[in-house]
């Protein structure tokens, strides 16, 4: 069983930075990883995701350029830098694990999720 924990969300303005944090326990050898994102009354969205080497990463095009993921095997950790923030990338953020080290952008084919952590850009 895996568990994912967030952390790092927050209230930051609107052109600020914040950086998130989802540390893992158990067995995620060979596990791709990943950021969704879902605002209130939206479905749940792709934000990014890397694969287990962190030789390949994927964003959202309404992120590319501003958000980096990246991942730290050896602490079990994945982090997501969030640059250039606008009031639309206002939503809870969760961290999610695919057992199959598959990255697909479709949440309903991730294993295992957190608990989600509240990121508020004001304009």
């Amino acid at each position: 069983q895996v568990q994912l924990v967030e952390s790092g969300g927050g209230l930051v303005q609107a052109g600020g930075s914040l950086r998130l944090s989802c540390a893992a326990s158990g067995r995620t050898f060979r596990y791709a990883m990943g950021w969704f994102r879902q605002a209130p009354g939206k479905e749940r969205e792709f934000v990014s995701a890397i694969s287990w080497g962190g030789g390949s990463t994927y964003y959202a095009d309404s992120v590319k350029g501003r958000f980096t993921i990246s991942r730290d095997n050896a602490k079990n950790t994945v982090d997501l830098q969030m640059n250039s923030l606008k009031p639309e990338d206002t939503a809870v953020y969760y961290c999610a694990a695919d057992s199959a080290g598959v990255v697909r952008r479709d949440p309903r084919r991730w294993d295992y999720w957190g608990q989600g952590t509240q990121v508020t850009v004001s304009s």
